[in-house]
C-alpha cells in the first residue's frame, strides 16, 4: 500500500500507537518527554492544533507550514554547510526515533516501540477541523480513561484556558467563534460517525 506524503501548507491528522497496540507511556516522565521533544523538532515546521497523548497511542492535528512560513532562525545549521530549511516528514521521524531511544534506553527495552509508518490524514475541510479537534480532545473519554474531556492530564485542551501553551489558540477560537463557544462545543455528545478508520 502507498503512503500518502505530507505536504506543506496542508493540515493534517497524524497518529501512531505501539507496535502490537504495547503502551508507549509508562510513567508521567514519558508524556512529558515527548512534550519537550515534540517542540523541539515540530516548532519550526508546524503549527498544533490539538494534541492528545494516550497510554498506548496519540493524536496530533498539525498546519505543516509552507517553505515561505518557516522563519530563518529555524532553519538547520550544519559546521560548513548551506543552511537548510527543515523537512516536515524528516522531522517528525527524528521525533519519533529520538523518543523511542529515549524510551528503550530508560527501560533497557529493545525493537520497535510504534508501528511503522505513522498514519496521517490530510484535512480540506474546516467543519471536519472542528469534529477532529473535538475527537482529539475526547479521546480518554470514548477509551473509558476519563469521566469528561477535562478531567484528562495529557491532552492540548487545557492548554486553550493556559497563557503557555504549544496549540495556536488564537487560530483555534476563531474556528469555533470564541473560548466559551469552544468550551460549549466540547461539552456536545460525541459520535464516533464522522471518525471511522481513524483509531489506532
Amino acid at each position: 500500500m502507498q503512503i500518502e506524503p505530507i505536504e506543506p501548507g496542508n493540515f493534517y491528522h497524524i497518529y501512531n500507537r505501539g507496535n502490537n497496540g504495547s503502551n508507549i507511556f509508562f510513567e508521567e516522565d514519558n508524556y512529558q518527554h515527548f512534550l519537550r521533544l515534540y517542540k523541539k523538532y515540530m516548532y519550526a515546521v508546524a503549527d498544533t492544533f490539538a494534541w492528545c497523548l494516550m497510554q498506548n497511542h496519540f493524536h496530533v492535528l498539525i498546519y505543516l507550514k509552507t517553505d515561505s512560513e518557516i522563519k530563518k532562525e529555524d532553519y538547520l545549521f550544519s559546521p560548513g554547510k548551506e543552511p537548510k530549511k527543515p523537512d516536515a516528514s524528516r522531522q517528525l521521524g527524528h521525533l519519533f526515533n529520538a523518543y523511542v531511544q529515549a524510551i528503550n534506553k530508560k527501560y533497557g527495552r529493545t525493537g520497535s516501540l510504534l508501528e511503522k509508518p505513522f498514519e496521517r490524514k490530510r484535512i480540506t475541510s474546516e467543519d471536519y477541523l472542528r469534529k477532529l479537534i473535538f475527537y482529539i480532545h475526547n479521546n480518554p473519554v470514548h477509551h473509558s480513561v476519563a469521566e469528561n474531556i477535562s478531567s484528562y492530564q495529557w491532552s492540548s485542551y487545557h492548554e486553550f484556558i493556559k497563557e503557555e501553551a504549544i496549540v495556536k489558540k488564537k487560530e483555534v477560537f476563531e474556528l469555533f467563534g470564541d473560548l466559551e463557544n469552544f468550551k460549549i462545543y466540547h461539552q456536545k455528545e460525541y459520535t464516533n460517525e464522522p471518525f471511522q478508520g481513524l483509531e489506532p
